[in-house]
């Protein structure tokens, strides 16, 4: 069988793929709908891959065992690049992995994102360390999901690494106090210091009153990445950029939100209505 025909024969792995990104609840999932069956359930399987590795990270479990973890998903994705893949989701990898040219270093560079979590360096990095942990855990799945959106060209690269940024330092802004519970402060050094907060004990920080004029900045800074995708993508197929701008719409709209409230965020989970979802999700898959 040629799996660069058609990813999904088998109807498990169509479930498999299916139900963990359901499950997952997140806004994503939205955007993928928008896509024909083979590109979504290709974008299924990379998700499913994404919180498999993420989960690792984030499990309580001892940092060997974590590391143990990760490196069985290493070795598993060179099985599935072998087309001899051991699990079941590097089966539901394979298809998509042949169809849509996928990049095998994107994959690994997910892995070692999930390593800097997991390894607990992600504790006041520094504005470089920052940007290197969103390239692997943001713009490397950018990349991978341009290519199954059907613009893998330098524009769509350069999409992934703008709305990569853009939505991670968003994600950073919003999960501040869930982050903090698991002893993680994703603020960037550099800015923390500019503004008079001393440590690293993420409690500490972001009991600090100067900490709104932190997130300000690195709001900034993502709105300054969702700029730079806007005109990457004006340069794209606009077909192929649908779910891209669906999560765009969503995740600016989210920035949006945490800026009307000055930024004092910590203890006020900030979400997009369901009402706005829809609407946008409405407007991105028609138009």
């Amino acid at each position: 069988m040629n799996a660069a025909v058609d990813a999904f024969d088998d109807p498990a792995l169509v479930r498999l793929v299916t139900q963990r990104t359901r499950a997952a609840g997140s806004s994503f999932y939205w955007g993928m709908r928008l896509l024909s069956r083979p590109r979504r359930l290709a974008m299924y399987a990379v998700y499913a891959f994404c919180r498999d590795v993420d989960d690792i990270a984030d499990e309580p479990a001892a940092p060997d065992d974590k590391t143990a973890g990760l490196d069985a998903w290493r070795a598993e994705i060179v099985e599935v690049y072998e087309g001899q893949p051991t699990r079941q989701l590097g089966r539901a990898l394979v298809g998509p992995v042949k169809m849509f040219a996928l990049a095998r270093e994107d994959f690994l560079a997910v892995i070692d994102g999930c390593a800097m979590d997991g390894g607990g360096s992600m504790l006041r990095p520094s504005l470089a360390m920052l940007y290197l942990y969103c390239d692997r855990v943001a713009c490397a799945v950018g990349r991978l999901s341009v290519s199954i959106f059907g613009e893998p060209s330098a524009d769509g690269i350069a999409v992934a690494a703008a709305l990569g940024r853009a939505l991670q330092l968003t994600n950073i802004l919003r999960d501040l106090r869930a982050d903090a519970g698991i002893g993680r402060l994703y603020l960037p050094d550099e800015l923390l210091a500019k503004h008079g907060i001393d440590g690293s004990d993420p409690e500490t920080v972001l009991a600090h009153p100067a900490l709104p004029s932190v997130c300000a900045e690195l709001g900034g800074l993502a709105k300054r990445h969702f700029d730079e995708a806007d005109r990457a993508m004006a340069r794209c197929s606009r077909r192929a950029m649908r779910p891209a701008r669906l999560m765009e719409a969503m995740y600016c709209g989210l920035l949006r939100r945490m800026e009307a409230k000055d930024w004092h965020i910590v203890d006020a989970r900030v979400r997009v209505p369901s009402a706005l979802k829809l609407w946008y999700v409405l407007r991105h898959g028609i138009f």
